[in-house]
């Protein structure tokens, strides 16, 4: 039993140094080549996975899932922390509508691609299709740390990219009972959970931020003034296992606590004096989150399975790319007269939208249940990572240099 643990722990400590040094020189190329670095994360996971077979980290292992979710809650909450509310307030409508109504849209577009491309059930095409439908923010984020653009398109793709992580889920877990025999497939039920769910998840989070944020920075209630990065931590962790022990969204709980703690001032709440600190401690551990999220997702790409359905799946990928986007976007964005859109804000925010930890999490989990057409879905599934991070993810800089959206920093 001591040699089982020693092993494991060698085998953790191992894998660690390995991505995390195959990380550090991708991310030092990234910069030379002057791409996102999650594009060379995951080129350095094929290598070590594919290639050299030092990495062999399955979907399904805890490890796995561990730096999955909490990669995630961490960027997440990183995420919101760099969100004013000022501006998020003037493009609510349109992150409340590309978050619910455009996922809808999505997933019917390309399930109807999928469900013509493979000839498989209605069902398990939008089963796939909602596996995918949501867009990354850990991948998002990090390209937009990189690339400078105008605040309110960034905020309203960053906050996209949470809150729809839990209508996609939503109805990816509604499709599975469906597909399963667990239950019906009702509007009513689905709504009801989706509200539950989001709204659950926005409250949690915000309940929990508050507590935290008074006993860390309030004059009189501050307590805990001296570990207030180590506070900032633990709240980004304590309100996703919250939210999920809740039932609710964790991943909106943590963005929603990420976004209080950013507005610290706007509550009464002053940490000026910690912020260099909290910024330079966030930034190295969502770089490091990074690239033991990407390089493990790079790692676990399966190229036969990709080969056997290639052309089926890129299909559908382009689909979700040209056609599901466009309709998304154009339809959420324009209704929203007061966030005064303009055509080159619009073209962007169609070419920005990564597929990433997510979809992969959650198609790794409807392979480890057996349902029919799983091997549809991850081949799918890894097609849109593919695609959206090494095509979009890697021209964000050029689109938004081309479309003037980008602001340039002095020196």
């Amino acid at each position: 039993m001591e040699n089982q643990a020693t092993e494991m722990i060698h085998h953790l400590f191992l894998l660690f140094l390995i991505i995390i040094a195959a990380g550090t020189l991708a991310g030092k190329i990234a910069g030379w080549l002057r791409l996102p670095d999650v594009v060379l994360f995951i080129a350095a996971g094929m290598a070590l996975g594919q290639g050299l077979h030092w990495v062999n980290e399955t979907s399904s292992s805890l490890t796995n899932q561990l730096i999955l979710v909490a990669g995630s809650a961490l960027i997440l909450f990183d995420g919101g922390r760099n969100i004013r509310l000022k501006g998020l307030k003037k493009v609510g409508w349109t992150v409340g509508l590309l978050s619910v109504p455009g996922v809808l849209i999505t997933v019917g577009v390309t399930g109807a691609a999928i469900h013509y491309a493979f000839g498989i059930d209605w069902l398990y095409a939008f089963l796939a299709a909602a596996v995918i439908a949501s867009t990354d923010p850990a991948s998002i984020i990090p390209v937009f740390r990189q690339v400078r653009i105008r605040d309110k398109v960034r905020e309203t793709v960053e906050s996209e990219s949470a809150f729809n992580d839990a209508t996609g889920s939503i109805v990816t877990f509604a499709l599975l009972a469906a597909a399963t025999g667990k239950q019906a497939l009702q509007a009513g039920p689905m709504i009801g959970e989706f509200l539950y769910t989001a709204v659950g998840g926005i409250l949690a989070g915000a309940a929990l931020a508050f507590v935290v944020l008074y006993l860390v920075g309030h004059k009189m209630l501050g307590i805990f003034g001296d570990y207030t990065t180590i506070a900032m931590l633990a709240l980004a962790l304590a309100a996703y296992v919250i939210g999920d022990l809740l039932h609710v969204s964790g991943f909106m709980a943590t963005f929603v606590a990420g976004l209080v703690w950013g507005n610290a001032p706007t509550f009464g709440v002053h940490m000026a004096h910690k912020e260099t600190e909290m910024t330079h401690f966030s930034d190295n551990l969502t770089v490091m989150m990074r690239m033991l999220i990407f390089v493990l997702l790079g790692s676990q790409v399966d190229f036969r399975l990709v080969a056997e359905y290639w052309w089926q799946s890129l299909i559908a990928v382009l689909v979700l790319m040209a056609v599901a986007r466009p309709l998304t976007v154009y339809a959420c964005a324009l209704p929203h007269r007061k966030a005064e859109w303009t055509p080159k804000e619009l073209l962007f925010m169609v070419w920005v939208r990564e597929t990433g930890v997510i979809p992969a999490a959650l198609s790794g989990m409807i392979a480890g249940m057996g349902v029919p057409h799983a091997d549809v879905i991850a081949s799918v599934t890894f097609m849109a990572i593919m695609l959206t991070i090494l095509v979009q993810a890697s021209t964000t800089a050029w689109a938004a240099r081309k479309l003037g959206l980008e602001i340039r920093t002095e020196g």
